[in-house]
């Protein structure tokens, strides 16, 4: 896979977690799960916000890296030129 496709995907993964986190927040705030649900329905919001930290945080740090790399191998080049 080249960079670019990989950096699509952990995009994609981004806004999949944030998406998450927001549903998780947004089930716990107004209570639609939990007045019906109980003790389940607060565990299923907690899901969602654990799986939506789990997807946006490693993607973000890989990221982060990768693009500190590609700056790295630029300010190189030009330091050549």
């Amino acid at each position: 896979m080249t960079e670019q496709t990989i950096i699509r995907i952990l995009k994609t993964f981004i806004i999949l977690g944030i998406c998450l986190i927001i549903l998780g927040h947004s089930l716990l705030a107004g209570n639609y799960l939990s007045d019906s649900m109980g003790v389940h329905g607060i565990m299923i919001s907690a899901v969602c916000i654990a799986v939506g930290v789990l997807f946006s945080l490693p993607t973000k740090i890989y990221l982060t890296i990768l693009l500190m790399k590609m700056e790295s191998d630029l300010k190189a080049h030009n330091k050549q030129s």
